[in-house]
């Protein structure tokens, strides 16, 4: 838990949530603040297993998960090349484009980008850094100036930046434990949209479980779930985001390999109006990857 990336304070709560769900469970539990000393201190603990807390770069993109790899421990979450994927938003989009699973269109931005011909195209954008979560560095903007001035301060994020098509509706979250979809969640928030405060910090956020929505359109919305989680290679516990337009159509915005486990979060959340408590989930992110039975 813990690491080096922007969401190191979110990753240190999840981490803090989780090795206390263990040790009620009488699991025999380390906590490793991540730094760059991660290899000498799995050395020297010889861990049986690993329960990634880590949120962000270091932790989400395959980057702990090749070293875990290398030093033969077992892990929860997705492997290498899907952790990877998912993190990097224009890869795991472009993957979606071409097996016809509904997503936003997009561009790239960079210093030189015409963003008078962007706003010309969209209307409306979401600018976000290509890799990172938490809503972290995320402007929803519907001019040039203001799409110039999101472009730096996502910048300040990542080296690469997009420009996403605004969906204006309502969003949704579903979170995919190996073969098993928990019940979804609806997003209400005061906010703009669902930005760091509104996950993390605002009180009146709201969390509709289950979701409003009718048994169909349930359904088509599980169903875009799994074959997101499935294109990608995943493994494990995911998280995947959606909005849905004012026609009903669904939209994939992201998937998360390392989704959040703080009593804000969303996935605990499914997973209690699914009869799961929180020390119970623990174990079946463990169980699906093998790594207990």
């Amino acid at each position: 838990m813990g690491g080096l990336s922007a969401e190191r304070e979110i990753s240190l709560e999840s981490g803090g949530a989780a090795i206390a769900g263990l040790q009620r469970l009488g699991v025999d539990a380390v906590a490793i603040d991540v730094s760059h000393d991660v290899a000498e201190q799995l050395s020297a603990l010889r861990p049986i297993c690993a329960l990634n807390m880590l949120h962000g770069s270091g932790g989400e993109d395959g980057v702990i998960q090749g070293l875990l790899e290398t030093m033969a421990i077992p892990y929860t979450g997705s492997g290498v090349c899907a952790s990877a994927l998912a993190m990097d938003k224009v890869k795991s989009k472009l993957l979606w484009q071409q097996l016809n699973l509904s997503t936003a269109s997009f561009v790239m931005l960079n210093e030189d980008s015409n963003w008078s011909a962007v706003i010309g195209t969209f209307e409306q954008v979401v600018v976000k850094p290509v890799n990172g979560g938490s809503s972290l560095g995320i402007s929803i903007v519907a001019d040039a100036g203001t799409l110039q001035e999101g472009f730096a301060k996502a910048s300040k994020y990542d080296s690469k930046v997009m420009a996403e098509k605004y969906i204006a509706g309502e969003e949704f979250s579903v979170s995919v434990l190996g073969n098993e979809v928990l019940p979804i969640v609806q997003l209400k928030t005061k906010h703009e949209f669902f930005d760091f405060d509104a996950k993390y910090i605002a009180e009146d956020t709201q969390i509709i479980c289950p979701a409003e929505l009718e048994d169909e359109k349930e359904k088509e919305l599980i169903s875009l779930a799994q074959a997101a989680y499935e294109s990608l290679g995943c493994d494990g516990l995911v998280r995947v985001d959606f909005m849905q337009d004012k026609n009903g159509r669904f939209y994939i915005l992201e998937l998360n390999t390392v989704p959040g486990m703080t009593e804000h979060s969303f996935v605990p959340a499914a997973a209690k109006q699914a009869g799961i408590d929180f020390d119970e989930l623990l174990l079946r992110i463990l169980q699906a990857r093998r790594i207990i039975q």
